[in-house]
């Protein structure tokens, strides 16, 4: 029975790595096409060649002109789109709030949050003529609990749940539907790397700082990208054609950070 996937033309952002990686990967197996873009050439050009149903272009969501030329080129070379997975994101500074200087905090909200603004709106006019169509934004588990020291990184990933419950009840009269994903502690190089560097900091072992994330956690685990992956493709897929409007945590229930 098709998953209704097979054929669906996808924009995946920041695609070249990490969990944008596994999303446009899980994509592909399932039978999509998928046009992604990342600020690093070296990841796109990887991602790229890794099959002939990704195409992409440099792009930093960040610029309102670099998402133009991204819808323009994905709708060109795929003939339209049906699904939009906004990942690209930055971690912005870790810092007391007053240390926090403007440029930092712009530029996390403009990435974060203004980069899904102008991808939505962008692919919104296409979705909108077809009648159909499904996006989703992946925000944080650190938007349930708040996080010290990273307040324009949560602060632009609780504006993303915001503008996900808006844009739900504004597109869905069009067919349109949209969720967040809000993962959790991310098995890969980068999520091990943060444990390691916040152990550094601290002076602990990263086993022992290990363990401070995990005491947190209910199921006590890490998260795989290919589990986001998974969760963006059942989304767009058949099974999730009712879904819309929805936070959902892929992190094993986060329910504290420290």
């Amino acid at each position: 029975m098709s998953n209704g996937i097979d054929g669906k033309r996808v924009i995946v952002t920041a695609g070249g790595s990490g969990i944008g990686r596994a999303i446009v990967e899980r994509f592909v197996a399932a039978g999509a096409r998928v046009h992604t873009c990342d600020v690093q050439q070296e990841f796109l050009d990887e991602v790229i060649a890794s099959d002939d149903r990704v195409s992409g272009s440099l792009a930093d969501v960040g610029e309102p002109k670099d998402v133009e030329d991204l819808v323009a080129a994905a709708v060109e070379n795929m003939g339209g789109v049906d699904v939009l997975v906004n990942n690209a994101g930055i971690g912005g500074p870790r810092a007391a709030l007053e240390d926090i200087s403007y440029a930092d905090w712009d530029r996390t909200i403009g990435v974060n949050l203004n980069g899904m603004f102008y991808c939505i709106k962008n692919v919104a006019p296409h979705m909108k003529a077809q009648k159909s169509g499904c996006i989703v934004n992946i925000s944080t588990a650190s938007a349930k609990v708040a996080l010290p020291l990273r307040s324009p990184y949560v602060a632009s990933k609780v504006g993303v749940l915001g503008l996900t419950h808006t844009v739900a009840r504004e597109y869905g009269p069009f067919g349109i539907r949209c969720n967040s994903i809000l993962p959790g502690l991310i098995d890969n190089e980068r999520g091990r790397g943060i444990v390691a560097n916040q152990a550094k900091e601290r002076g602990i072992t990263t086993e022992e700082r290990e363990a401070e994330f995990l005491e947190f956690i209910s199921l006590k685990c890490w998260i795989d990208p290919t589990e986001v992956g998974d969760l963006a493709v059942f989304l767009a897929s058949d099974a999730g054609r009712h879904i819309t409007g929805q936070d959902i945590g892929m992190d094993g229930n986060v329910e504290w950070e420290i």
